[in-house]
């Protein structure tokens, strides 16, 4: 049983939620061109093509250094984002390297588009993808302040658009979430910084945690129903189970919200070790 329960985890809504999966979601997303395989050369393109290696690498030296100072100048022009890269700079510059490179050079290539909220989620896919594990062993309160902040995000979108709200619960967003993030910056800022911030707690602390065990499940469950969500609504959230008939938008979006405010309350052993599976679950998936 508590097997089964850890690999539904998997495909709940608290994985789904943990280090920005909406962010990363975005950064999958629509904003990112497909690169056209390009034509066969042409005899004259032969001819006026750089004869050496080192010529070639040397013609687009200017050409990248543009591409990065653009891409630099529209981060510098979100100061919300701004920060939140100023952040990632200090904490870790190799993973701010990468994003910048990363970034300028999907634009080189035409694979990438100038929006900035593309480049804040391409950003966190990357953090995520090298550091992500590390959230799992911070303290207590920067790992604590990830869910709060979805929660608030979560909010946000619920008052918006209840359907959008189900889907940032499990992660697939779309053009809709790519609007919201637009409009709401500083919110979405905070989310991808207390990621990050999650991330350089546990660099430096590497706190180790037990994985939640059937108790906690259970104090979970009790908690979920002492605030009204009946079986179906706790079984889609924590297994991930699809309901025949499936709950609709309003009902699902509010047990999600829900869920992560029972998740708050519970006592801090049982909610860290909760939080910090989920954490490690999604850095790995």
């Amino acid at each position: 049983m508590l097997l089964e329960r850890l690999l539904a985890l998997l495909t709940g809504v608290i994985v789904a939620v943990c280090l920005g999966f909406g962010l990363v979601m975005m950064a999958a997303g629509p904003a990112k061109k497909g690169v056209e395989t390009p034509a066969p050369a042409s005899r004259a393109d032969v001819a006026d093509a750089p004869t050496t290696t080192q010529e070639s690498a040397t013609s687009q030296q200017p050409d990248h250094a543009a591409a990065r100072a653009r891409v630099e100048a529209i981060i510098a022009g979100a100061p919300e984002y701004a920060r939140f890269f100023e952040r990632l700079r200090d904490a870790f510059p190799a993973d701010y390297e990468t994003a910048i490179e990363s970034l300028s050079a999907d634009r080189l290539a035409g694979a990438g588009e100038e929006n900035v909220d593309y480049y804040l989620a391409e950003a966190v896919r990357l953090l995520r993808q090298s550091r992500g594990i590390l959230a799992a062993k911070a303290e207590p309160e920067p790992l604590a302040r990830v869910f709060d902040l979805h929660l608030e995000v979560l909010r946000a979108i619920a008052a918006q658009d209840k359907r959008l709200c189900v889907a940032f619960l499990y992660g697939g967003v779309d053009q809709e979430f790519h609007s919201f993030a637009a409009g709401r910056r500083a919110l979405v800022a905070d989310m991808a910084t207390a990621g990050l911030e999650a991330i350089f707690s546990g660099q430096a602390k590497k706190i180790e945690r037990t994985p939640p065990n059937e108790a906690d499940f259970r104090a979970l469950e009790s908690a979920l129903a002492a605030r009204g969500l009946g079986k179906i609504e706790i079984d889609a959230l924590l297994d991930g189970k699809s309901p025949d008939p499936p709950l609709d938008d309003q009902t699902m979006c509010k047990a999600g919200q829900t869920y992560l405010e029972v998740l708050h309350a519970l006592p801090e052993p049982i909610r860290l070790r909760i939080y910090g599976l989920a954490v490690e679950l999604m850095a790995r998936s």
